[in-house]
């Protein structure tokens, strides 16, 4: 968890032990003890209530590693996540025991030129939750910064409280993008990331909004959760131009913006050459690590081409499109399950393979 704690070797016998669940080799998670550390001035001790599983939860199992960031011993995993407040440090004003929270799992220096420019989501001594080496929050109590949990309004469950990260995603991704009333916005792939990223764009003001995917199990979710039109595409790159096409078709215009929310040569690839000349292509996915893709005639047409890494500042804003109703992310947790040893094997399991699998939820 993001201020350290300890492992269960470090853990005295007979104190009341707080469980997590640890990754402790390839595709091995086991709960174990996890000792928290002591509750500074300006934290808050939270009991984890609802927590979801994330594909870079999926991948650290599968592989030991996501990106650059590499499991080197045993870590907690998880950092979707709300709770109730158990205790906060002595400096704590805005937060009480009992108030139902939501977390934001990254901890930023505050110190250098980032930090100090507000893009703190680029701070290099980033410590966020299951991040290695930090630990992550899939556990019974966790101690987090009290700046960084937020207070759920009443009609704003828990679980909805644990979606503000992956919502979190979508919504700096449309800030980037300058999303708005006049923007026609297409979204490649139709995973959990591309259907919060379109409920964020339609909450940002986008009239029409067009979604594309290999799936047609994912594409009709993404039509029955407001898509203006859905689009099947195939993994071949040879497609792409009659693909273009049938987006620009569906559309019924122009694509102004465009978010590749898979990350691949072939959605990118799609994303800009779909994209009219003048918009903006936003790099949402991290499937390739590096890309071929046809840079220069979007270039000789003036597509911008952004990026964007996790978020920041987004928990007010995603709070309160859940309290308003202008995002409904209960539709998007299709499975549910407890914390006992066989229901965290299971649930990373159905997370994994995909099919009605959206989000799976913790219910701790």
């Amino acid at each position: 968890m993001g201020k350290g704690g300890k492992s269960h070797e470090e853990t005295k016998s007979g104190e009341d032990e707080n469980m997590a669940a640890w990754l402790v080799g390839l595709n091995t998670l086991k709960i174990q003890p996890f000792k928290l550390p002591p509750l500074g001035p300006h934290d808050a001790r939270v009991r984890m209530k609802a927590v979801g599983i994330c594909g870079s939860d999926v991948h650290y199992l599968k592989t030991m590693r996501c990106a650059d960031f590499v499991v080197k011993e045993p870590m907690v995993i998880g950092h979707e996540c709300a709770g109730i407040i158990e205790e906060v440090g002595s400096e704590v004003k805005n937060l009480v025991p009992g108030d139902h929270v939501a977390l934001e799992p990254g901890i930023s220096c505050w110190r250098c030129d980032l930090c100090k420019d507000g893009r703190y989501n680029l701070c290099p001594e980033m410590k966020f939750f299951a991040t290695p080496p930090v630990h992550g929050s899939l556990a019974h109590q966790v101690v987090h910064p009290a700046d960084l949990c937020f207070k759920l309004p009443d009609n704003v469950s828990l679980e909805e409280g644990a979606m503000c990260e992956p919502l979190s995603v979508g919504v700096h991704a449309c800030r980037r993008a300058n999303i708005g009333p006049e923007t026609n916005v297409l979204v490649m792939g139709a995973g959990p990331i591309g259907l919060v990223t379109m409920m964020a764009a339609r909450a940002f003001g986008a009239p029409r909004i067009v979604i594309v995917d290999v799936d047609d199990n994912r594409l009709s979710v993404a039509k029955n959760l407001g898509a203006d039109g859905i689009v099947k595409v195939s993994t071949n790159m040879q497609d792409v131009a009659e693909e273009v096409e049938r987006i620009c078709k569906a559309m019924g215009g122009g694509v102004d913006v465009s978010f590749d929310c898979a990350g691949f040569n072939k959605t990118m690839s799609t994303a800009l050459s779909a994209t009219r000349a003048g918009g903006r292509v936003c790099l949402v996915g991290m499937g390739h690590h590096e890309m071929t893709v046809p840079l220069t005639p979007a270039a000789a047409r003036e597509v911008d081409v952004i990026g964007i890494f996790r978020y920041r500042n987004t928990w007010p804003l995603c709070i309160e499109f859940l309290r308003s109703g202008k995002i409904d992310v209960k539709p998007l947790i299709t499975h549910r399950f407890g914390f006992s040893q066989k229901e965290v094997e299971e649930a990373f399991e159905t997370s994994a393979g995909g099919g009605s699998a959206i989000k799976v939820m913790f219910n701790l």
